[in-house]
């Protein structure tokens, strides 16, 4: 694909004489038109970190293929599909996503662990560009079916190589032996040859994924060594594959720093790529939307008791669900700077749980009721983990491109909740 130019460093969220803007535009002027909670998606951030990795990744023939289900806003995918992006999906929803923002089905690779027949079917007759497939079952099923539709489906076949990534919490880790991704490295070899004799099966790749928020090179690396060397064995049996498919779990920084950066993953991965003759694929979600969005909230009421100061807000774990389920960290701080005094809050929502908290035992700028504040790196896993729990809509999704502002999702409404049921 055509390499993208990496535009200037642009700072997506900072404060301008005090109040938090988004790119060119107060974000109190996005709550003024749509309410809270509201997210807010950053353009311009998500075409530079694009840029970034497509450049790094320019000395070999490459694909980056977003992964939908870090945020799936038909905008966000608009937007990487002007840039060339392609698709990692996990469901014919994502396809249907993927494919009504632009982005061509061979530019769509097709992964998870449970594909249905009927996800194989939509996706085989779409004409993407590959298959990950992660069981014997599912390698055979999808035979038969391309068989019956007088087709021939790509495939790769994920691999576990049995390496477990440090990753920020045990859900994330993937490549380890004991977790329900990937075929058995050990197994891999015997089902390429399968794979090979197939009717309806064209085998395309190699694919590893070991696991996402990864914030070191090194597990990479062994994983490409382990999948160029199982390619090299196989070219010797007379099955030649066309690339290597990387996955994604680049790490992004959630305190302000840089993360993985684009450069140090491309000095040490492209030169063994290159080695292999192989493309690469990469699947980047995170990397790519994560710091680009931030989540507004308004200060409802604060409340002391128990040695705790509780700052309880209109978002809650419905709508950002990242600190209660990964007990993941997001920066939250007010988006009026004033100076005030700071004190330890624990920052809490709505929702008739315990496990309803956006920040503990923060130490900030304490707030007042009625204030905004802004929760940042939510452009991943924040609205696509959302849910309507407690009959809470959720909320609208905005996208600022410079000083324009434009909305990608509106707010449900109550009608929302209740209109796909029949009982009324």
């Amino acid at each position: 694909m055509e390499t993208v130019s990496a535009p200037a460093r642009l700072e997506a969220f900072a404060h301008r004489d005090g109040l938090l803007h988004c790119e060119r535009v107060p974000v109190t002027d996005l709550v003024a038109r749509w309410g809270t909670p509201l997210y807010v998606y950053s353009a311009g951030a998500i075409r530079e970190r694009f840029a970034e990795l497509d450049e790094a990744l320019a000395p070999v023939p490459h694909m980056i293929a977003y992964s939908v289900k870090a945020n799936g806003n038909l905008s966000v995918l608009r937007t990487l599909a002007a840039m060339g992006a392609g698709a990692d999906i996990v469901s014919g929803g994502e396809l249907h996503r993927a494919m009504l923002a632009g982005i061509p089905p061979e530019r769509i690779v097709f992964s998870g662990v449970g594909k249905t027949i009927h996800e194989l079917a939509a996706a085989l007759q779409a004409g993407i560009y590959a298959f990950n497939v992660e069981s014997e079952g599912e390698l055979c099923a999808l035979s038969d079916l391309a068989c019956t539709m007088g087709m021939r489906a790509p495939v790769a076949l994920r691999v576990n190589p049995g390496i477990d990534s440090p990753t920020p919490h045990a859900y994330t880790r993937t490549g380890h032996a004991a977790t329900k991704f990937g075929i058995p490295a050990e197994r891999a070899r015997d089902l390429y040859c399968i794979a090979a004799k197939l009717p309806g099966i064209r085998v395309r790749g190699v694919d590893v994924h070991i696991g996402s928020q990864i914030l070191s090179v090194e597990p990479y690396l062994r994983a490409l060594e382990h999948v160029t060397d199982l390619a090299l064995d196989l070219r010797r049996e007379g099955i030649e594959l066309e690339y290597v498919d990387l996955g994604g779990g680049l790490g992004i920084s959630y305190e302000g720093g840089e993360g993985l950066s684009a450069r140090d993953f491309a000095e040490q991965i492209v030169p063994r790529v290159q080695e292999s003759g192989l493309r690469l694929l990469v699947e980047p979600g995170r990397y790519i939307v994560g710091a680009a969005g931030v989540l507004l909230t308004r200060v409802l009421y604060i409340k002391e008791g128990g040695g705790k100061r509780f700052v309880i807000t209109d978002a809650g774990m419905n709508d950002l669900l990242r600190p209660s389920h990964y007990a993941g960290w997001h920066a939250v701080e007010p988006v009026v700077a004033s100076g005030r005094a700071r004190g330890q809050v624990d920052v809490v929502g709505p929702i008739c749980e315990t496990g309803d908290f956006l920040a503990l035992d923060r130490d900030m700028e304490i707030p007042r009721p009625g204030e905004l504040l802004a929760i940042h790196t939510v452009g991943a896993y924040g609205f696509s983990m959302s849910s309507q729990y407690n009959q809470r809509p959720r909320p609208a999704e905005v996208m600022v491109d410079g000083d324009t502002a434009t909305l990608a999702r509106r707010r449900e409404t109550l009608d929302d909740l209740v209109a796909a049921e029949t009982g009324i």
